[in-house]
């Protein structure tokens, strides 16, 4: 796929700090945390490091990625390890496609309240599909899936939504019962969670603090039709595989349905689901996309794939065996995917614990934690550190590279510094300088390395 043209990234670097200014009322640190991490990403704020080819032995220096789960460009990697994981879990029969959505009289409550109600999203899906399973009319059986939310709509609006992909079994393509059984759940675990005191009112939604106003409020719910589509069953495990990259680490809009910004206006492409699928452009205000895009921002530390049925992890090592051999099929090998993995892109090296006392010059050649030391050559708040440390170093070629895991404590001024180790002396790229410091570093059991300074 060709690299488009403009990037949600490119809007944020133009207009992010005014908007940011001018919004402080009511954005947190979270969203000011992730509009600059995405305007950092892949670029020198972050470092970088070097790429060779084993073929031709080619060089290029890469800046590294910010890694934040909303950002467009650093979820393919993410996407790929995922599916890699669930490769071996994956039963050789058909697969359902089932989504549940919310109406959009949530929305405002969902805004208040995104821990909450997107959990009771995920629990209540679950047991429905739980439910009607075992359910002798239907299927009678047990059955594992697993599930991904969604917040948005094909106009960047709060719409939470979550796909539920499970081994075909028996389901009737009828969605009434579906509709009717997740509908009592949901409704009857947003009353509970009142009772609990957890739901949070604030703005116009104040008045639904009284309990009979929010009875009130939730009583048009049990006459509104919700939304739980269901496609036909698809496709073996092979084809599951590139299905589920469609949806796993999705974002709330790709940099490809970004079509231009033009005087403070973005446009984008989106989808037309009432009028047979046509792609259509929607124009916004630079900050009314903002605005819309720090809408599907999720809480910290909130898991937005979960597993259920035999697929539970406190479940799975044992069920899953079990559904291979009924199927007469052989279990896949337990790989160890993440530990080959892992073993294919690193390898331990023993670094020596360098310390700088020049110029205030930051310790973060040797440290997994760098701490910055005063200008008079002291070594201030630094910790005792052991003399040798062992890092993880990407393996690529003729050459090791390794550099400090945690940037957050190195200003966006500050010069990175990559430590390299080289099978033989010589010259990186025109644009890279190797830098042998004049100040003697603290004692060490092995002689200086040579440090490269990236422009």
């Amino acid at each position: 796929m060709s690299r488009p043209p403009l990037e949600v990234a490119d809007l944020i670097r133009a207009a992010g700090e005014a908007f940011i200014e001018g919004n402080r009322h009511w954005m947190r640190w979270k969203h000011v945390k992730v509009l600059r991490a995405i305007a950092r990403c892949r670029t020198a704020a972050l470092g970088g490091h070097l790429d060779e080819c084993t073929r031709c032995g080619h060089r290029a220096i890469s800046f590294n990625s910010c890694r934040n789960r909303h950002c467009p460009k650093c979820q393919i990697a993410a996407r790929e390890r995922w599916i890699a994981a669930r490769q071996r879990e994956l039963l050789p029969t058909r697969y359902l496609h089932v989504v549940f959505t919310l109406p959009s009289r949530l929305a405002p409550l969902v805004l208040q309240n995104k821990k909450i109600l997107y959990d009771l999203l995920f629990r209540t899906s679950a047991e429905t599909l739980l439910e009607v399973a075992r359910d002798p009319r239907h299927l009678g059986a047990e059955i594992g899936f697993f599930s991904v939310l969604h917040t948005w709509s094909q106009k960047l609006k709060i719409h939470p939504h979550v796909h539920c992909v499970v081994p075909a079994g028996g389901l009737s393509p009828d969605h009434t019962v579906l509709k009717k059984v997740f509908r009592g759940k949901f409704v009857d675990a947003l009353e509970q969670a009142f009772q609990n005191g957890q739901l949070n009112f604030q703005a116009d939604l104040k008045l639904l603090a009284q309990p009979k106003i929010f009875t009130a409020w939730l009583r048009p719910l049990f006459h509104q039709d919700w939304v739980v589509y269901l496609k036909r069953p698809f496709g073996g495990p092979q084809y599951v595989l590139q299905y589920l990259g469609r949806y796993t680490h999705r974002v709330a809009i790709s940099n490809h349905r970004l079509v231009s910004f033009v005087d403070g206006q973005v446009t984008l492409r989106w989808r037309d689901s009432a009028d047979h699928n046509k792609q259509k452009l929607l124009p916004l205000s630079v900050d009314e996309f903002l605005c819309r895009f720090l809408l599907h921002i999720l809480p910290q530390g909130f898991v937005r794939i979960r597993n259920f049925g035999f697929l539970a992890n406190r479940r799975r090592a044992t069920l899953l065996p079990l559904c291979f051999q009924l199927l007469g099929s052989s279990q896949q090998p337990q790989n160890r995917t993440k530990r080959l993995l892992h073993q294919r892109l690193f390898r331990s090296l023993a670094l020596p614990q360098v310390r700088w006392p020049d110029e205030g010059r930051r310790a973060a050649y040797g440290c997994r934690n760098p701490t910055p030391l005063s200008a008079s050559g002291h070594r201030g708040s630094m910790k005792a550190l052991s003399p040798i440390r062992l890092l993880r170093v990407p393996q690529r070629g003729s050459h090791l590279s390794a550099w400090p895991s945690d940037y957050s404590r190195l200003s966006a001024s500050s010069t990175i510094f990559f430590i390299l180790l080289f099978r033989r002396n010589e010259l990186l790229h025109a644009g890279c300088q190797v830098v042998h410091p004049g100040a003697r570093p603290w004692p060490t059991s092995t002689p200086l390395l040579p440090i490269i300074e990236f422009p």
